[in-house]
């Protein structure tokens, strides 16, 4: 007898299921009640809504808008207000708490050091401020009866000329609380190939990273951030699609860079409402995550900024059920891809997926089991 389990799992259990994260920032995810909090601390008063819920709102309807210098504004003022100790603490704590909240257990949250040092704080003391918020958002989760995991991955912006150096700054905390690197910034104009220096020091000192790659650019990112500069990872990576071709058939060709990532298992990085907003799909029904999943890709689901896209893992997820049928089966398996593909030791990763995702699915597919009979009243049972 087949098991009833395969079925469209709702938001309450999506929600409850335990969810892995690897491409979220910091900078995107603060809660407007704390924009607004820190802006009056810092005396900032260029906050374009000064009350929370239309604060959120604003955010999410400027990373809508289709504008580039819109969308960038928005980072702007969360950047103005994370200034400090005291703010990047918070937000670090809030940011963990926050994850937990939604069934995260393992997250790995970017952010480059480079962009919070307008107050005077030292590319060290930002680290070690965020460090200390992930730290104590996880003891706050855990009071809450959540767990998570945080680990931070430093990132240097592909416009600027200081990647060596926050290179060196991810290596130098690797083992306290940083477990890799990363670049983010315009794809356009400013290649993953100008920071190669960075890369070649991670590689010599045995270090992880991932590249934005192949969000807005296309197939050319993402060559150059695997055969150039030797990513782990791809940041988004949607822009694969450019080399699959679907006859009217239905059958698929994969172009030789698809099959590389995908015989390599090369792990990407897919955030689906941000790559709406971004233009890169026109709809969750039509996002190239739907094909990757039946061809087998290392696909991972995330948030990217969860402010601007109003969005959080369980909606991401959400989203992916109500346009693709997935079950809590899919929900697991894009799980597991991104435990396997996260920055933490092997040992660590495979107890995260023995001991923590699989019981955790394990308990929710058997939930079914347990749903209540419904009860006939004993008049109706012995009437005639």
């Amino acid at each position: 007898m087949m098991s009833p389990t395969p079925y469209v799992p709702g938001p309450d259990q999506i929600r409850r299921a335990p969810k892995v994260l690897l491409h979220d920032h910091l900078d995107g995810g603060l809660r407007p009640g704390t924009i607004i909090d820190l802006a009056r601390d810092a005396g900032y008063e260029a906050l374009p809504e000064t009350e929370a819920d239309k604060l959120g709102i604003w955010f999410r309807e400027a990373a809508d808008s289709g504008s580039l210098e819109r969308y960038l504004e928005t980072f702007a003022h969360t950047c103005a207000v994370m200034q400090t100790r005291e703010a990047l603490v918070r937000v670090a704590a809030e940011c963990a708490e926050d994850l937990a909240a939604d069934g995260v257990v393992y997250a790995e949250v970017r952010y480059a050091p480079e962009q919070h040092l307008e107050a005077g704080l030292a590319l060290e003391e930002v680290v070690e401020a965020v460090n200390e918020g992930f730290r104590e958002g996880e003891r706050r989760a855990r009071l809450d009866g959540n767990r998570i995991r945080v680990g931070a991955l430093l990132t240097a912006m592909r416009h600027a000329a200081r990647a060596l150096e926050i290179a060196e700054l991810a290596n130098r905390y690797r083992d306290l609380g940083v477990v890799g690197f990363d670049i983010a910034g315009a794809e356009a104009g400013f290649p993953p190939t100008r920071h190669l220096d960075a890369f070649e020091y991670l590689k010599r000192e045995n270090n992880h990273f991932t590249i934005h790659a192949g969000e807005a650019f296309g197939l050319p990112s993402i060559w150059q951030a695997l055969q150039w500069c030797g990513a782990d990872r791809l940041g988004h990576g949607v822009r694969i699609i450019d080399d699959i071709e679907v006859a009217e058939d239905g059958g698929v060709t994969l172009g030789r860079l698809a099959s590389y990532v995908r015989d390599k298992r090369i792990p990407l990085e897919m955030c689906p409402t941000s790559n709406l907003q971004t233009g890169a799909a026109d709809s969750y029904a039509e996002h190239p995550i739907g094909l990757l999943r039946r061809l087998h890709f290392r696909l991972t689901v995330n948030t990217d900024n969860r402010l601007m896209s109003g969005t959080s893992m369980s909606q991401e997820f959400e989203h992916l059920t109500e346009a693709f049928g997935y079950t809590l089966d899919d929900i697991q398996w894009f799980t597991v891809n991104a435990m396997k593909s996260a920055f933490i030791p092997f040992d660590e990763r495979l107890a995260m997926i023995n001991d923590v995702i699989k019981p955790g699915y394990a308990e929710l597919k058997s939930e079914w089991l347990f749903e209540q009979t419904p009860v006939t009243s004993i008049s109706s049972a012995s009437a005639g």
